[in-house]
């Protein structure tokens, strides 16, 4: 373990995405913005992910002039990271290569310093494009990992991904733990033999759903994980990640220079919690969960009995330290963990979504069987890690397993998943349900998805509201939510 470590902020991104549904406006992340840039993060995260689809479908704001007015704001102080589905961009399938190298180039020049891509099957093939753009326009290309749990994904597994995606050019990897999977007594041996394999800065990344990403966090910090995801109180915890506020409490214990300004996060933190008012409706915890974090009220007595443990080792001492920072979490006013999700691997996103949808419907009491049908058919489908898309399409698939009968209606992304269209899933899917899905006719892909897809950008396209290259790419990668948006911008209408 060395003597620094180095925390990023995704508050106004995944934090609020993770919370409040990418429902945070443009005005609202502004007016902290500067305050959370002057506490001195080694970078920020705040575009990419649901916020481009968020902004035109939800919001109506342009998505290109937030990353703008970010980048004005930060005036080059601080790197702003931008998360990227690979080659699915910032929606929810394959696109082809020359789009995404435009996107990439456009996001670079916008001001994204940190370009993280990832891909929800682990296939490289679907980051090869991305990254190679992220580099030559000049940003760090970050790939990650997406952790998962299965018979397939053993430690050896996700070191020789590592080790690929390094041998690709990637200048930092980030360990990608999107449903908070990754188990404390296995943290130890991953990062460890990731820091030893590895010569690229690594980064940890975790959701609280379940409440072992906090404790994963200062497990990160022990063996010299170079940085670390975190969001500010109330955007933390629960669906989102673990809270700066506890983890700056437990790096000073160990001793670790964290280089932040502790009453700018405060400063921050106030002005969240007027945010987080304004975003109520779109909050399913709002008025449960939640209130000012003070470090005073970190009990520190806690936080040395967990380190303790920690440095003791051993399956006991470590289930124990768990359950003291569980404790610790829930003390002080953030969501309880679900442990439910360790079985479904069901980010906290989904689930809300899901919850949200069978009350819609009426049939709330479908939940428990849909999420005890989501395992079987991600094994049905290669043991994909759950992550937009996967989480989406496997969740949907088994919902319509529960409510009709296994494989009686299946959508048209789950035929793709099997077909390959997405990638390559890291086992070969069920025979029996290849089979019984798709037709004699349907032919697995067995060349790079993107590599089927005829470019876009050299086509014409005739539309009065396409003023703009910019405004080109969202109608290109998002169809009509941007088509829609577009002719609001320019008061246009197009019958």
């Amino acid at each position: 373990m060395g003597n620094t470590v180095r925390f990023i902020d995704l508050t106004l991104r995944d934090g609020q995405q993770s919370l409040a549904a990418t429902r945070m406006t443009m005005s609202q992340a502004l007016s902290v913005l500067k305050i959370i840039d002057d506490a001195g993060y080694a970078a920020i995260e705040l575009w990419g992910g649901a916020v481009p689809d968020s902004c035109v479908r939800y919001l109506n704001e342009d998505p290109w002039e937030r990353l703008d007015a970010y980048t004005a704001t930060l005036d080059n102080k601080t790197e702003i990271r931008v998360l990227l589905r690979g080659q699915n961009l910032f929606a929810y399938q394959p696109y082809p290569d020359d789009l995404v190298i435009a996107f990439v180039k456009e996001a670079i020049r916008s001001g994204a310093g940190i370009v993280r891509m990832f891909d929800a099957l682990n296939d490289i093939r679907n980051l090869q494009i991305s990254l190679l753009a992220a580099k030559a326009y000049g940003s760090k290309a970050e790939t990650a990992i997406s952790y998962t749990v299965s018979p397939l994904h053993t430690t050896e597994y996700f070191v020789d991904l590592a080790l690929a995606l390094q041998e690709e050019g990637a200048d930092q990897i980030a360990i990608k733990d999107m449903a908070g999977l990754l188990d404390p007594l296995e943290a130890p041996i991953l990062f460890g033999q990731l820091k030893q394999s590895l010569s690229v800065p690594l980064i940890f990344h975790s959701h609280t759903t379940t409440g072992v990403a906090t404790l994963n966090a200062v497990i990160a910090m022990q063996y010299g994980i170079d940085y670390i995801d975190t969001a500010i109180t109330p955007f933390a915890g629960g669906a989102s990640h673990p809270p700066i506020e506890v983890l700056i409490v437990f790096a000073e214990a160990l001793g670790l220079d964290h280089g932040l300004d502790k009453k700018r996060i405060l400063k921050a933190q106030k002005k969240l919690f007027g945010i987080f008012k304004a975003l109520r409706d779109v909050i399913p915890v709002y008025g449960q969960y939640y209130r000012p974090v003070a470090y005073e009220d970190i009990d520190r007595r806690a936080i040395d009995r967990i380190l303790t443990l920690l440095a003791q080792g051993g399956t006991q001492a470590i289930k124990e330290s768990l359950s003291l920072m569980r404790t610790l979490l829930i003390g002080l006013g953030y969501p309880p963990y679900n442990d439910e999700i360790l079985t479904s691997q069901v980010p906290g996103g989904m689930l809300t979504n899901l919850q949200s949808q069978l009350k819609q419907m009426g049939k709330l009491d479908l939940l428990d069987p849909i999420m005890e049908e989501i395992p079987s058919v991600r094994q049905d489908v290669g043991y994909v890690p759950l992550v937009t898309p996967t989480s989406q399409i496997v969740g949907s698939q088994a919902a319509f397993n529960v409510m009709f009968g296994r494989y009686t209606i299946v959508s048209d992304e789950f035929k793709m998943l099997l077909r390959g269209e997405f990638g390559r899933t890291p086992a070969p899917p069920n025979p029996d349900i290849v089979k019984k899905v798709l037709s004699p006719d349907d032919k697995r892909l067995i060349y790079r998805p993107a590599s089927y897809l005829l470019p876009v950008l050299e086509d014409t396209y005739d539309f009065p509201f396409i003023k703009t290259h910019r405004d080109l790419l969202l109608h290109l990668m998002l169809k009509q939510p941007a088509d829609d948006f577009l002719q609001r911008k320019y008061r246009i209408s197009v019958k």
